[in-house]
């Protein structure tokens, strides 16, 4: 995703264009599935990382891959493993 950033005028196209594909949908699922599972709450700083990212062939399923770091840990990674 880019970091164009819609103005009111396109927010409707701009949400259907990113956010309402059946594989956003799936993943937003999934995150929240895992915050969930690790307890974290909404706005509490931290996210739920993949050890191995998805995008080198890590396991979004497999717990053992994920861990609680704080959000701005999580950016810096980026896709790197650890």
């Amino acid at each position: 995703m880019s970091d164009w950033k819609p103005s009111k005028a396109d927010y409707k196209r701009y949400y259907k264009k990113y956010h309402s594909s059946p594989k956003a949908k799936k993943d937003r699922a999934a995150r929240n599935k895992a915050r969930k599972d690790h307890g974290l709450k909404v706005g509490d700083g931290k996210e739920v990382d993949h050890i191995k990212p998805l995008s080198k062939g890590g396991s979004r399923t497999d717990k053992s891959n994920q861990r609680v770091v704080s959000r701005t840990t999580n950016r810096k990674k980026k896709d790197k493993p650890i």
